[in-house]
């Protein structure tokens, strides 16, 4: 089968261009409009596809070739865009950049060509006017495979600005000029270590932001033909990715899997609920900032990233919800944490009480460490079997001590050799390593197996 949903990527020649604020009011204003937007984001990155699904007003979903591998790109663009009358797809970092030593792979190039869309190029023109048109001209002809179909100039300073650079890309480029956006501080998102402050911790704040994004580049921008634009995207011969056909589901009863959520753990895959869902779990979310208790008959705890070390004192303040944790893992049924999961489960974070689950501290640091990782499960967990290969992600600023625990979860190789990350202890798997398990369904349907193995267990059946 074939999906014809009109479609687009917005990239920029580097990060700090703009993309995000045009993909954003771009999804706002189309929405506007009466139209079903499908919001989509290349690259790992969960922060950005909450304000799309601010803006879009059903989920932001990433497309990530690292981790879930190229030949699933269009499937899961396919699912995601289900129903959509146009989808908007912002890329990552610069057009052609990808992950590090691969090529292309992973870059917003790739994903634009694995959808057979046109790409809009924000440019930040702000200290720039002729030159304009030397940039664009290269960004197009870099890589004849990749449409690059329109320009939208951003951080335009005065309509003289304006008519120079639209001007020189009409003389020099060949490429329409769709938009000139107005340098405007109303827009601004506010940042801290790790990029935008989430959407859902934002609240108010982030509905006004992604209301004036969109009010804003309806004022800038040609929407209809940004629509037109879109519409020239070829039919995608694909099938829709259909978690139902990654997993099997288990024989019995549900078994619950709890799942944190809230402001100190925003960071998720919608794609991972959908096959613990379609693997035979029933998922429930929680908010480890306000519920005191687990959900009822929790059987297996999912605990993903986020922003633990923001809200570190309210975490440390819910005694009884880090008790009942604790108190979990060890009746042995299945713990995941993952990144801001692996620092709860610890015994402090930044001096704090956390859940004391694992014998390990973490602290905030002013270093990054980021990067795309090819990881190897060096022992059996109720995640992974041992010897499971998987493509994951790193991003974060605290470091637990000890890095690794006795068996740990992880490992790969770098520049300096072997290396070894994260924590297994009994039923717990925790590691700073994020997956999208789209890339390696038989992780969710094995976490889901030991979740009914233990319920059955826990209720003598």
């Amino acid at each position: 089968m074939s999906s014809s949903i009109p479609r687009l990527v917005v990239a920029a020649p580097s990060s700090g261009a703009g993309k995000t604020t045009v993909a954003t009011g771009l999804i706002a204003a189309l929405a506007a409009r009466g139209l079903a937007v499908s919001p989509h984001k290349v690259g790992p990155d969960y922060i950005d596809p909450g304000y799309h699904a601010l803006a879009a007003g059903r989920p932001g979903r990433n497309l990530d070739a690292w981790m879930s591998g190229p030949e699933r790109v269009a499937p899961l663009f396919a699912h995601g865009a289900a129903g959509a009358d146009v989808a908007v797809v912002e890329g990552v970092m610069g057009l052609y950049d990808g992950a590090a030593g691969r090529g292309e792979l992973a870059s917003t190039a790739q994903v634009a060509k694995l959808l057979r869309a046109p790409v809009v190029l924000v440019v930040d023109a702000s200290s720039q006017s002729r030159s304009v048109a030397a940039l664009v001209h290269g960004f197009a002809s870099w890589d004849p495979q990749v449409r690059l179909a329109g320009v939208i100039l951003n951080k335009v300073a005065s309509d003289r600005h304006e008519t120079l650079l639209r001007e020189a890309l009409e003389e020099g480029s060949g490429v329409p000029v769709l938009g000139a956006v107005r340098r405007a501080q109303a827009v601004d998102t506010p940042s801290r270590h790790l990029g935008l402050v989430p959407a859902v911790e934002r609240s108010a704040e982030a509905l006004r932001a992604v209301r004036e994004m969109g009010e804003l580049v309806a004022a800038s921008v040609d929407l209809d033909a940004v629509l037109a634009l879109a519409r020239t995207a070829p039919p995608l011969p694909v099938e829709p990715w259909d978690a139902a056909a990654e997993v099997e589901p288990v024989a019995g009863p549900r078994p619950r899997i709890a799942l944190a959520g809230g402001a100190a753990f925003s960071f998720s895959y919608a794609e991972n609920a959908e096959l613990l869902t379609a693997a035979g779990a029933e998922v429930v979310p929680f908010d480890p900032l306000h519920d005191e208790r687990l959900p009822e008959r929790t059987a297996g705890l999912v605990i993903g990233g986020g922003f633990p070390e923001v809200y570190v004192s309210e975490l440390s303040a819910n005694a009884a919800l880090r008790t009942a944790v604790a108190g979990l893992a060890a009746s042995g049924a299945p713990v995941v944490g993952e990144c801001a999961g692996l620092l709860y489960l610890g015994r402090e974070l930044d001096g704090l009480p956390m859940c004391g689950v694992l014998d390990a501290t973490a602290r905030m640091t002013s270093r990054l460490t980021l990067g795309y990782r090819e990881a190897v499960a060096l022992a059996d967990s109720p995640l992974a079997a041992a010897g499971s290969r998987v493509r994951g992600h790193e991003f974060h600023r605290t470091v637990t001590d000890p890095a690794a625990g006795p068996s740990p979860a992880w490992g790969w190789r770098t520049p300096a050799g072997p290396h070894t990350e994260g924590h297994l202890h009994g039923s717990v798997h925790a590691s700073y390593l994020h997956l999208h398990w789209t890339g390696a369904p038989a992780l969710p349907a094995r976490l889901v197996r030991h979740a009914a193995a233990w319920a059955a267990g826990r209720d003598g059946s």
